[in-house]
């Protein structure tokens, strides 16, 4: 992976098509970005399907705590995002714990 950060979107575009190396750099890449990739991160999560959506959530869960406040608002927003929010919750909470 370059060191330049790229938007969030484009690394998600990348993760469709990529090999197990390159899916795991732009999670841990995602990481990096931490916080200020929550908001997008969370918006994404709604939409994308498949193994990205997998490791959006994973990327959620790694950043920890400062996803959770995005979370809830989006599970208040789309109630059918709900259930999704509230297991990434219970395990940002567990990992924390």
């Amino acid at each position: 992976m370059n060191s330049v950060l790229l938007p969030i979107d484009e690394y998600l575009n990348k993760l469709e098509n990529a090999d197990n190396t390159v899916k795991n750099a732009i999670e841990n890449e995602l990481v990096k970005i931490g916080s200020d990739a929550v908001p997008s991160l969370v918006d994404s999560l709604q939409v994308v399907k498949g193994k990205t959506r997998g490791i959006v959530a994973m990327v959620l869960i790694r950043i920890g705590e400062s996803s959770i406040d995005y979370l809830k608002k989006a599970a208040k927003s789309n109630s059918d995002f709900e259930w999704i929010a509230n297991y990434l919750i219970t395990e940002i909470k567990g990992v924390a714990a």
